[in-house]
């Protein structure tokens, strides 16, 4: 699934699932990689993604890039009927503030326990 969108600048960015690679991949219009929003498959259900980590380079910094991929995994995640476990700061803090509205669209997301971080240790 790739989509097109603006960034905050106007500016055009290709946002796509690298389920190779286990990651949200945002482009900027050259194709150049702008970001990820990296995943694992949960331990206990391949239904899960528990997103541990997003990046965003620093000559892309203020364009709100990390914002775009988060909803970008959001969305397609509740499209696949997978479960967000937010590890990751931004996916945590997008749930606390827009959980309902996320629940709303079919999305489903259980908060991370102890075992999920150390898994994510564990596998990283």
């Amino acid at each position: 699934m790739s989509e097109t969108v603006q960034d905050s600048t106007g500016a055009r960015v290709r946002v796509e699932h690298d389920e190779q690679n286990s990651a949200f991949v945002v482009r900027d219009d050259s194709g150049e990689v702008a970001g990820r929003a990296h995943y694992l498959v949960g331990p206990r259900s391949e239904a899960e993604r528990i997103m541990y980590h997003t990046e965003v380079g620093e000559e892309f910094s203020g364009r709100g890039l990390a914002k775009i991929l988060v909803s970008h995994a959001l969305k397609e995640s509740s499209d696949s009927m997978k479960t967000v476990v937010p590890v990751c700061p931004l996916f945590a803090e997008r749930l606390k503030e827009h959980g309902n509205d996320f629940l709303a669209i079919g999305g489903r997301f259980r908060w991370a326990t102890e075992a999920d971080v150390e898994y994510v240790k564990q596998n990283v």
